[in-house]
Parts: structure tokens; sequence; C-alpha cells
């Protein structure tokens, strides 16, 4: 079958035509060709010539030129057009004309710096370049730092292994001429506001030793690439997005999986379908590569391919889902191969190869193979599952074309609120995107993190500013040290006196100086394996946890906050752990504020008060236990929105309104007596007695089930507290409702434990807790961040804090990271995107890719969630 075959037999298949979201169809286009320049050094232009290349692509032409007039410059072209010769160009011209002349290429993996340095030296091997990171032996060190005029590394040991020990360097950074940031859109919120404060640190040293480099970035498509080049290296930058080169026809596809399970809206799994698919590519003769969201996600496709090898039908696989006539091609096990973090640097240079011969012909992969390595051109791209932003589907689609050649990308959404509206706005990803990358350089914690290291580094004069930190401000922070003993001043210098050697300290990961250590006891002496910041510890390491490290389960044996230290043993489970966490939230200041939306900065309290175990496989819940764990504070920024008392009486005259406390009449007292001593005051499913604190009567058909029944429309479906019947159209009234849930057959004993167990089975989902789901799944898509990085809180009754009940989204990064801002100045849009999402999604009272699922026994809050959406949009 040929690779056109293919796909015309994509677009007729009764099992895949019907869920494909979008076919895109980009034409194929010719390159926008420029002559090479004039003043190109003939040495350099030797070397295009022998590589066949006798003119330059219409954004690598204007990148020279911004470049020789001392701009700095991003390029933001798509994957695969030639990024790589608009900076290497007009550093070798200058290296070529300036004897002297010195580069630093800053990658952000030791991978793609190994794949930059084969291309260097492949093509311009007359300048002497080489790797400077942490795996660089040390009798090579004193050699590169001395004669290499390209330096490549990344932030970590710039941070680290080279500023602070700049004296050793001085020859280097006095003739410092370029420093190129490559894939700038990594760079981004903690991780991008700690490599800001990096180059402020590589600025100031490089300006003592009397050079100003000139900055080139090059960044995958994102909204504000200039933006974000500017606050990341805080100079004036010319920004090229003109993308000339050269585009066979692509095919971009967004396969949604077919819904199983109609009324929860359960979609088919990712990866049989990816099995099928694969199956179908290999069959064509086609090399492809599949990106998995994670390491283990990787083996498992491996495992789930190699079984299918072994069948002569794919079928056995899918319990009779897939037609008989669908057959797995027999394959040599080097065919398909994995790639990921973990694998030793020589298996991925041997997969790299193989891709690059075409010995392997399928690749499964994580975003390790997204960042620019070279293996060539692929025919085909399947991305099993939203690899978390736009700019990575695009990069990761971009992985599919062989210059004029035709290739297809597949994007596979699950069942994910975001997934979902991507998969009926395709607009966002095929069109301009809608992606911010944001940092905060003047971030608290990080900012005076990387002032002790600048000081360590430099001494600082009175007057002296630190980046756009002005004077003023620096001094300031230069007196918290002097105060903890770390600095001191003389005449008219502050001078570091500490023994620390600060750098050592500072993750460029994380906005916290403080962190748990990490240990395995493996029945040895026990050894580190990592850490995770302070505020983090408690949910992810809490004890009898399941943490997961490159791969391997570990369970968390002991978690002691006051040493820092966490002990863990190496386990084989056939479940993971979810933390139960109860939060509280106070409003500190409101920075700006407009009708029902404002941002400031608040107080989160949180409490991990248990965990819950969930299956491997199926998700299943096997139970949840409770925990004793100290509350924590952060002080951090949120953004939220207000329910006027206008749209809430509207909503409950509606019966839509269901976050109000419950309302169990004046007889209520004595009910919950008679259920207790029926019930002997003991718990009716552990047999716990009551001593001291009485238990509690639940519902076994929640309260509000009964409340919302009344104003159901004919159609909709309402329980009978007297039969358990579905009704259709019930039209109670308040006594009649509340009588019929408080009868004794529908109460029931529990201790506070048991009770908190079932009501997270069978609960009524607010209107307030589903709108709260959808934007917080949904954020993301403009924040260009995970959704861990946003927390959302639920206020659902007027208090003393919002006067009104309230949704709030919160940084999770302590003091902010500007998320909240930008949430703040998206309000009307986010709204209005999260109606569409949930009017299109076609189950039938809430799922997991709309308002969130209701509960393993309870009603969703899709009606209520969309009727609040209605009267705010």
């Amino acid at each position: 079958m040929t690779f056109s075959a293919l796909l015309r037999r994509w677009q007729t298949d009764p099992l895949m035509a019907p869920n494909v979201a979008i076919w895109h169809v980009r034409s194929a286009c010719a390159a926008a060709w420029h002559d090479l320049p004039s003043d190109l050094p003939s040495q350099v232009a030797d070397v295009l010539q022998q590589r066949g290349i006798h003119a330059l692509y219409s954004h690598q032409a204007a990148a020279w030129h911004a470049v020789r007039q001392g701009e700095h410059v991003v390029i933001a072209t798509g994957t695969a057009s030639g990024k790589t010769l608009c900076y290497n160009l007009p550093v070798q011209a200058t290296l070529t004309e300036h004897s002297a002349a010195r580069a630093l290429y800053l990658f952000p993996t030791k991978a793609l710096a190994q794949d930059q340095l084969a291309t260097l030296k492949g093509w311009f091997g007359f300048h002497a370049s080489a790797i400077y990171d942490g795996d660089t032996p040390q009798a090579q060190r004193a050699s590169i730092r001395k004669h290499a005029r390209i330096v490549l590394s990344n932030p970590d040991m710039l941070h680290t292994g080279i500023l602070p020990h700049h004296a050793h360097w001085a020859e280097f950074f006095r003739h410092l001429q370029y420093v190129v940031i490559d894939e700038l859109h990594v760079y981004r919120g903690v991780f991008g506001s700690h490599v800001a404060n990096v180059i402020r640190r590589l600025k100031r040293v490089a300006a003592f030793y009397g050079a100003r480099p000139q900055f080139i970035l090059t960044s995958a498509t994102i909204a504000n690439p200039r933006e974000l080049a500017e606050n990341l290296v805080e100079e004036s930058v010319t920004l090229i997005d003109q993308d000339g080169s050269a585009r066979g026809e692509r095919h971009f596809l967004i396969y949604n999986p077919p819904v199983v399970d109609e009324a929860l809206g359960l979609r088919k799994g990712i990866f049989h379908e990816v099995v099928r698919f694969a199956a179908d590519l290999l069959e064509a003769g086609t090399q492809a590569v599949v990106f998995a969201r994670s390491r283990r996600s990787v083996e498992l496709l491996l495992r789930y391919l190699a079984q299918a090898g072994t069948h002569e039908k794919k079928a056995a696989l899918f319990d009779g889902s897939i037609t008989d006539s669908a057959t797995f091609p027999r394959v040599a096990p080097t065919v398909i191969r994995g790639y990921r973090s973990g694998y030793l640097p020589s298996e991925r240079r041997e997969i790299e190869k193989g891709l690059r011969d075409g010995t392997v012909r399928l690749v499964i992969a994580t975003n390790a193979l997204e960042l620019g390595v070279d293996i060539g051109g692929m025919d085909a791209a399947l991305l099993a599952g939203y690899p978390g932003s736009i700019a990575s589907v695009r990069q990761q689609a971009g992985r599919a074309g062989r210059g004029q050649a035709p290739a297809v990308a597949m994007l596979m959404v699950g069942s994910h609120p975001l997934e979902q509206f991507l998969a009926r706005h395709p607009e966002y990803v095929l069109e301009r995107s809608p992606e911010q990358g944001l940092i905060n350089p003047d971030h608290l914690l990080i900012l005076l993190q990387h002032i002790r290291c600048a000081l360590f580094e430099l001494p600082f004069r009175v007057g002296e500013g630190f980046g756009r930190v002005p004077p003023e401000v620096l001094a300031e922070y230069l007196e918290i040290l002097v105060g903890s003993g770390e600095a001191y001043h003389r005449e008219e210098t502050m001078y570091w006196m500490a023994d620390a050697y600060p750098a050592a300290g500072v993750s460029l990961r994380s906005a916290s100086p403080h962190n748990v250590i990490l240990q395995v006891d493996d029945g040895g002496s026990p050894r580190r394996i990592g850490e995770v910041d302070l505020a983090s510890a408690p949910w992810m390491v809490h004890p009898r946890a399941v943490y997961l490290h490159e791969g391997q389960q570990y369970f968390v044996q002991e978690l002691d906050l006051n040493q820092a230290r966490a002990l863990l043993i190496p386990v084989a489970l056939d479940y993971f752990t979810e933390p139960l966490r109860e939060t509280s939230l106070q409003v500190l200041s409101i920075a700006e504020e407009s009708g029902a939306k404002a941002w400031g900065e608040v107080q989160v309290v949180t409490q991990v008060t248990g965990f819950r175990k969930r299956a491997w496989v199926s998700g299943e819940n096997l139970g949840q236990e409770p925990l004793d764990l100290p509350p924590s504070a952060m002080q951090t920024t949120a953004y939220w929105l207000t329910i006027s008392a206008e749209v809430v009486e509207m909503l409950s005259q509606q019966g839509l309104w269901t976050n109000a406390p419950n309302d169990y009449g004046p007889e209520w007292p004595k009910i919950r007596e008679r259920v207790r001593a029926r019930d002997g005051f003991r718990c009716q499913v552990c047999g716990r007695a009551e001593t001291g604190r009485q238990h509690d009567v639940h519902h076994k058909i929640p309260f509000r089930m009964f409340m919302r029944s009344r104003h159901r429309t004919s159609g909709d479906v309402a329980l009978d507290g007297v039969s358990g019947e579905k009704r259709i159209g019930a039209d109670w009234d308040v006594d009649r409702a509340r009588e019929q849930a408080n009868r004794l057959e529908n109460l029931v004993t529990l201790c506070a434990e048991c009770h908190r167990r079932a009501e997270a089975n069978v609960r009524v989902r607010s209107g307030l807790a589903g709108l709260g789901y959808t934007l917080v799944n949904l954020a993301p898509l403009f924040l260009m961040c995970d959704p861990t990085d946003l927390g959302v809180h639920i206020e659902p009754v007027a208090n003393a804090v919002f006067g009104q009940p309230a949704i709030v989204l919160y940084d999770q990064t302590p003091a902010g990271i500007g998320f909240s801002q930008k949430l703040f100045e998206l309000h009307q849009e986010l709204l209005e995107r999260a109606r569409e999402l949930v009017e299109a999604c076609s189950c039938e009272d809430g799922c997991p890719s709309c308002v969130g699922p209701g509960g393993e026994n309870g009603l969703g809050s899709k009606v209520e969630t969309l009727a609040i959406l209605r009267a705010l949009v």
C-alpha cells in the first residue's frame, strides 16, 4: 500500500472517518529565495556551496541582515525551516572576520547540544567548538575554556558551572560577541523566570570584562515571541516570523476516539488506537514517530506494539473492537524503538542514526525528540494525546515531512476538556496560537536567590542595578543579605561574606529555596534520588504515597518535614495515589477589579487530609485513607470571578443554584436523633461507636437530588426517593421533596471518615464546582502552563472574603508567576470558550470532557454550570 493509498483508506474507513474532527490539507508551497549575502566571507560561502546551498530562505536572509546591523533577533518560524542557519551564518562570519571573537550557544537539553555540535563540526570545523556541561570530563575543561570559539552549554551549567567561576573564563567573556538561545518557548513560568536572572548575571559578568554580547533567539510559534524574548534578555528585540522555507503537501488530522459510554462521555483508549494506526503506517512502508506524554507511556506503547506484532490479528488485543481484517505486520524488533530520557547516550545516538538511515521505521518517543534533534524527516507523526501546549503540537507535528514530499500528522485527543475543546476548535492549532509565554524575573523569592549568586560572582557598587531592577530596590535586597550575615558593606561596595556557594543551592525549576530530600532505602545505606520543594512535599510524598521517579514506583514510608527528608522504598504496585486536600483562602490585597472579575494577592492555606488509591489501568477508586499532616500556608496571586446576588436569585428560582447549604427542614434535629438511636449510635459501615463527637447522618440518595428533581423538565430524569425508580418530569413542592429525602430508609449513621468516603462516591456537583473544573482545565490553552500550575478554590456562599459566591484560580507558585493577571485580562474570552465547550459536549449531565463527572453514583452539574455561564457571558 502506498502512502497516498493509505490516506484514501483512512478517509473512507468506517472505523476512523466518523471520528476525524478535522482533516486539514496545506498545499505544497515553493520557497521564497534570496541571494547569498554579498558580505558573506568566502570561507563560509564555500561551505554553503559544497552543501548545495546557493541561496537563503527569506527569513534566513532577514536574520542575517538584522544581526549584521547589530540588532538582537528572535526567529519564530516553523519546525525544520532552517532556523539553525539563521544563527550559525552570522556567528561563523564574525568568528572568521575576528580571530578573537567567541560565542555561547545555550540549549535546553544535553541531547540537543550534542546534535548541534555534530552540525558545527560537520559544516564549520575550521572554528573550534565544544560542549561544556556536567558530562564534560574534568581533563578537557581547561582546554575548552582556553581554545573553544563556540561553547555549547545549557542554562543549568551556565548558572552553577560557568558564572560562579568566571575568572577561569576571563578570555572567553572578554571577547564574547554572541549568545544564542535556542527553543525560547521552553523558557517560561518558573524555569524561564530563573533563566532570565541567569541572563542578567551573564550580562553583568560580560560587562565586567568589557563585552556586550548580541542575542539571537529561536522559538516555536507562540503568541508573544518578541515579548518573551525581550523579557528574557531585557533588550529590544527584532522579530522575524515570516517563514520562507519550502513545504510539501501536509495533512493534519485531529482524531477523537469513538464514545463508548454516551451518558458518561467516556471514549475509547488512545493507546489501542495508536497500535491500529501504527500498523497501517508500517504496512504502507512509511517511517513514523509516535509521541507519548510520559516515559511510562512510551514503555506501555512499546509493549502493546510488541504484543500486537506477535499475533496474526490485532483484534486479539481489542476484544473484537477492531475488524479481523486489520493485521499487524511482522517486523524485526529493531524496526520499532523507544526514545526517552533514561536511555544511555549511546542507545539514543544509535536510535537517531537508525532514524536517519531508515533502519528504524517506527519510534515511540517523549518530547525528547520534539526539540530539534536531527532524525531526518518522517513521513508521519502520531501524537498520542495533547502534549501540553499548542507550540508542542506544532513542533511534534512538524517532525513529519521530507522537503517537498507529502506527510501526515495526527493529534489523537482524550477526554480532557482542553483536548475536546481543540477537537471542536481546530483553528487554535491551525491558525495563530493563543499561547502566551509568561515569566516574572522579579519574583520575590527567585530574584533574591539570584542576587545572592550575583553578589558571590562580583561585588555590587552603590547605585548599581541588576537588569531592570533599579538601584534602590536592589539596595533593599542587599540589606536583607547583610541582616542574614551573607554580605557586608565596605566603603561604597557590597561584598559576599558567607562560606556557602549560593548557586549550588538554587534549582532553576523551583521558586522555593527550601526542598525535601528524597532518600531510598533498598537494603543498603540510604541513597538520594531527588528532591521536591517544601510546599509540594505534603501532597507529592506524604506517608503511604506512591511516588514515580524515572519510571520506577516508590512507596513513601516516612515524611519528616522538620528534617526536610522523605524515606522511600522501591515497589511494584497496581495502583497510584491522589492526595485529598482542604483549602481556605484569604484576600490580602486587590491589584485590579472590574465588575465581577478581580485579581490580587491571596493567602492559601492547604491541608492534606488523606489520599485516594486508584487502579493503574482502569482508574477505579480502590478506597481512601486519612492522614494527619499540618496545614501549610502560601502567599501567591489569584484571579477570581464572583456571582452577583441577582444571578443567584435568578438561578435559584429556576432550581439551578445548588451551591447553598442544604435546608433539611425544622424537623431535622429530631429525625437525626431517631436515626442515630435506631443504628445504636454506631457507624453502619465500620462499626465504630460514638466517642465524644456525634456521628453524621447521611442521605443514601443525596438530598439535592430530590430538590433538583422538582425542576427537571420533561425528558430529564429524576429519582423517586420511595421506590428508587426513575421518573420523568417530576414536579414536587419543597415540603414534599424534603419529606421524601428525609424518610428513615434513606438515612444512615456514619462516622466522619466513612461519611467523607460516601460523599465522594455519591454527590451532586454544584454548578460552581463544574465551572471551576472547566476553567482550570481550559486556562492552560492561553497560559502555556500545566493544569497543575493552577489551583482552584470554590466559595459557594457569600462570605466576608468575597462578599458573594466566587470561583478562584490561583498560582501554585509562591508569590505568583503572572498567570493571575493574564487570566484577569482574558476573563471574557475564557468564559466564552468555556460556554462553547460545555454546550458542545454530548454527555447527559457532566463528564470528564466538560464539567467533570458527578461521582460514581451521583448527578453531575452540566445544566447548572451552563446556566451560570449563560448568565455571565
